[in-house]
C-alpha cells in the first residue's frame, strides 16, 4: 500500500476482509485462528486422502483461497468459483467433516486438515445416486446444466452426516446458501430426501457410507 504524501489528497486505501456466509441449518467448520501466515513455508493438506506438500511463496501464495488452489493448483474442478464471495455455495468442500465455502478460507488456514471435494465422493454415493436419478413428475430434475450441483451435493452430504432423517423443512434450511440459476430447488431437496431413505437402506443392510 502506498503511503500517502504529508498534503496529498490521496486518500489511503481501506483493506476488507470477507466475512464468510452462514449456511443455516449445516455446521459451519471454524476456521483455525491465523498466525502469520506469511511466515509459513510449508503447508499440507490431505485432499481426498492423499497428502499434498506446498511451498508458501512458490505454489501459492498467503492470500491464495483454498478455492483457487484446489482448482487452479491440484486440479479438482468439481468445484466452482461463481459469486468469490460466499453467497451462491458452489464452492462448498468438506474440511474435517464439516462444509465450508472454499472461497472464503485462506489455504494457508487449512494446514494439516482433511478436505474432501466432489471428487473425493465414491461413484455409488447415495448423495450422487439420488441425484442422478431425480426425475420425478411434480418434482422435476434435481440438475440441469450441472454448475451448481457438486456444491448441493457437498452440502446435502454434510447434512447427512449430522441428520440422517432430515424432514424437508430442514432440508431446504440446510440447502438456503446454495443457489441454483435453473431453479431445480423441488428436484435438489427430493433427491436429498431420498438420498436419506438410500442411506437408512444401507444402514440396515450393515453398509457403511
Amino acid at each position: 500500500m502506498a503511503k500517502a504524501v504529508k498534503g496529498s489528497r490521496t486518500a489511503k486505501k481501506k483493506t476488507t476482509t470477507k466475512t464468510p456466509v452462514r449456511r443455516p441449518g449445516v455446521k459451519r467448520a471454524k476456521a483455525p485462528a491465523r498466525r502469520e501466515p506469511a511466515a509459513r513455508r510449508w503447508i499440507e493438506l490431505r485432499v481426498n486422502g492423499r497428502v499434498h506438500a506446498l511451498e508458501v511463496g512458490r505454489d501459492l501464495q498467503p492470500s491464495t483461497t483454498l478455492a483457487v488452489l484446489l482448482r487452479e493448483r491440484l486440479g479438482f474442478t468439481g468445484l466452482k468459483i461463481a459469486c468469490d464471495e460466499g453467497a451462491c455455495g458452489g464452492c462448498t468442500v468438506l474440511l474435517d467433516g464439516q462444509a465450508v465455502l472454499s472461497c472464503m478460507l485462506l489455504a494457508v488456514e487449512a494446514h494439516g486438515h482433511e478436505i474432501v471435494t466432489v471428487e473425493g465422493l465414491p461413484a455409488d454415493d447415495p448423495v450422487i445416486q439420488a441425484f442422478a436419478e431425480q426425475s420425478e413428475p411434480g418434482h422435476g430434475t434435481a440438475l440441469q446444466c450441472g454448475y451448481c450441483t457438486p456444491g448441493f451435493v457437498m452440502t446435502a452430504r454434510a447434512l447427512l452426516d449430522e441428520n440422517p432423517a432430515p424432514s424437508l423443512a430442514e432440508v431446504k434450511e440446510a440447502l438456503g446458501g446454495n443457489i441454483c440459476r435453473c431453479g431445480c430447488y423441488q428436484g435438489i431437496a427430493q433427491a436429498v430426501l431420498h438420498a436419506a431413505e438410500k442411506l437408512a437402506a444401507r444402514r440396515a443392510q450393515g453398509v457403511k457410507s
